[in-house]
């Protein structure tokens, strides 16, 4: 049995608990009502779209699928952008640029100005994180708490004034490379080298698999990128290697290696 004294310690703890637990998350609620520019209607729906794997395994805690519902969100509006803004150009055109304004390094890039790494959960601990895309995957995340939370019109309205418009300049991104194997391959084609991209570590982190992997200029390793998957680590390596052989302002000079 407790005493009186043991009694009123507990529910003193408990006090200071609840009062800790609601005071951080009515900081939550407003900064995520700054970041949106309205109060969201199911605030649990964004706690789940701001919530990295690393916090939550289960589906129903992390943001993995609601990442999914927005990048095809966020695609389908970008598509649409660039179809009224460009009457007269090709779908190879539109496509490519649909591509650049949707990258997950533009993403990233944007979530970063945006505010979300304050009020993202992921593991701070966690290393491998830093040089990932977590951000960008938020981002789309976000998108698609706030199309489930306010519907598709009122969705379409706050990523054109809060994403489209304000981030994503359609100008510079026509001149921006961000397809570095392509750009990589080019240059090693044109020098007459040979290039490839190879899986050389791949382990366990914080649940998941991550992969190292390397790009070989004529057999011999140039440049490394980690990510959580090979398309992404490639990328990475690629663009690594493009900015040691100095091509990232431009195709720059032609020069074998030998």
């Amino acid at each position: 049995m407790y005493d009186c004294q043991e009694v009123s310690t507990l529910v003193f703890v408990r006090w200071l608990k609840f009062l800790f637990s609601f005071r951080k998350k009515n900081s939550f609620t407003r900064e995520l009502s700054h970041l949106l520019g309205y109060y969201p209607y199911s605030l649990e729906l964004y706690e789940t779209a701001l919530t990295h794997r690393s916090q939550g395994e289960s589906t129903d805690q992390n943001n993995e699928r609601l990442e999914y519902l927005g990048d095809a969100i966020l695609s389908a509006l970008v598509a649409d952008y660039l179809f009224k803004r460009y009457p007269y150009k090709g779908e190879g055109y539109l496509t490519e640029m649909r591509s650049k304004m949707v990258n997950r390094q533009q993403l990233n890039h944007i979530a970063l100005r945006m505010g979300l790494k304050k009020i993202t959960r992921f593991n701070r601990a966690d290393s491998s994180l830093r040089i990932s895309h977590i951000f960008g995957n938020t981002l789309e995340a976000l998108i698609g708490a706030v199309y489930l939370d306010i519907g598709y019109k009122r969705t379409e309205k706050w990523v054109m004034k809060n994403i489209i418009l304000p981030h994503m300049f359609v100008d510079e991104l026509e001149n921006t490379e961000y397809n570095f194997k392509n750009k990589l391959y080019g240059w090693a084609s044109r020098n007459g080298s040979t290039l490839e991209f190879e899986t050389i570590d791949e382990r366990h982190e914080g649940g998941r698999r991550l992969f190292t992997v390397a790009a070989l200029l004529n057999g011999e390793p140039l440049a490394e990128g980690k990510a959580f998957n090979k398309k992404d680590a490639s990328q990475l390596a690629a663009q690594a290697a493009v900015e040691k052989l100095g091509l990232s302002g431009g195709e720059g000079t032609d020069q074998r290696i030998s």
